[in-house]
């Protein structure tokens, strides 16, 4: 397989490099307001069903519905007959749901303009959460479906890892470009460590880094590139979170930036005005061992980071701390409906946090 390996950057590059890592992060995080607060017991599930660790949240064109990406109530569908795909109205009241059996560790998640939704298996193999998939026979692919759950593509091979056209390893998220193109980020930890794109047909374009074992702070290299999304200027942002950093390029798969002022992002979303909302559930938080020594990130804080990605360096404008007690890994995925309420989810308590907009009182 051939890897679009692109050790070049371009002066522009190097000078967001040296600006973002003194002056940039020091502006983004003593300039920043939490115009937001935390509120618990949104979803509506039938007796005996709760939600586990969220893998994403999409708000609907329809502007009445929100899809919710759970995996199964814990933090792995494998062996359990429960869907992780779910749709609820804004009151949180659960409408359809679908998907059982389909995935082991359902991770990415995207919602195209054709109205497709879009699923991968974010399991590297070794990795536990994946060894049971391997063992049915399904992981290490990325699923399309109807918003009735019919599966109508597939890439990669079932239960079958590798880093060459046909095959991924852990891949975590998936992003569709306005031509339908698909971005695949491939793969999760201990996977392959690429960005790949395909045509809207699943024909095979390109890979931007790649192989297990390849994890590097390079630019356009990776450590475990956790998510992926693409904005209204068709620019590819990548969650390469093991280098605490987003990474972004062009439909070509040309490095355009690399922005280190949005902590350790694991999960992003873009709304519909080009706000950009990262989660960083992980900054501070001690990381030894393998794929690399250097992950922690000491220094920030967790929470979400938003900016605007019409400006120049899409600057943090808000941060929304960790809202209580350190437990662990907190917000990962998260999403955001049209009247600007965050829907995210934190990992080890397992849970969904909606954070609310609020105008602070008026001076007289």
């Amino acid at each position: 397989m051939q890897h679009a390996q692109r050790t070049s950057v371009s002066t522009l590059v190097g000078l967001v490099l040296l600006g973002v890592a003194w002056g940039g992060t020091l502006t983004a995080q003593t300039s920043t307001t939490n115009p937001y607060r935390a509120t618990f017991g949104w979803e509506k599930l039938p007796e005996g069903r709760s939600l586990g660790v969220i893998s994403g949240v999409i708000p609907d064109p329809d502007g009445v519905h929100l899809w919710i990406l759970d995996r199964c109530g814990g933090n792995g569908c494998a062996g359990t007959d429960l869907d992780p795909i779910l749709k609820f109205d804004l009151d949180g009241n659960l409408v359809d749901s679908f998907g059982a059996g389909m995935f082991a560790f359902p991770h990415g998640f995207a919602l195209d303009r054709d109205g497709f939704l879009w699923v991968t298996e974010g399991g590297s193999h070794g990795d536990a959460r994946a060894t049971l998939g391997e063992s049915m026979g399904i992981g290490h692919q990325v699923l399309k479906l109807t918003k009735q759950g019919e599966v109508v593509m597939r890439l990669g091979e079932a239960a079958v890892w590798g880093d060459d056209e046909n095959h991924f390893n852990g891949p975590s998220g998936v992003a569709i470009a306005a031509n339908g193109d698909i971005w695949v980020s491939d793969g999760h930890r201990g996977g392959n460590n690429r960005i790949v794109k395909f045509t809207r047909d699943g024909m095979f374009v390109l890979a931007v880094g790649g192989g297990v074992g390849s994890e590097s702070r390079e630019p356009s290299r990776f450590s475990d590139a956790h998510d992926i999304k693409i904005d209204s200027q068709d620019r590819v942002l990548v969650a390469d979170r093991g280098n605490s950093r987003i990474q972004v390029f062009d439909q070509d798969g040309e490095l355009l930036y690399i922005w280190t002022h949005y902590g350790k992002p694991s999960g992003l979303f873009i709304d519909r005005n080009d706000i950009l909302y990262a989660g960083d559930g992980l900054s501070g938080q001690l990381r030894t061992g393998p794929p690399d020594p250097w992950r922690s990130n000491f220094g920030w804080e967790k929470g979400i980071r938003i900016g605007d990605l019409k400006t120049e360096q899409a600057w943090v404008t808000h941060f929304i701390p960790q809202h209580d007690v350190d437990v662990g890994a907190g917000i990962e995925f998260l999403g955001v409906d049209f009247d600007g309420n965050i829907y995210a989810g934190e990992v080890t308590r397992a849970r969904l946090v909606r954070y609310v907009p609020f105008r602070p009182p008026e001076i007289r």
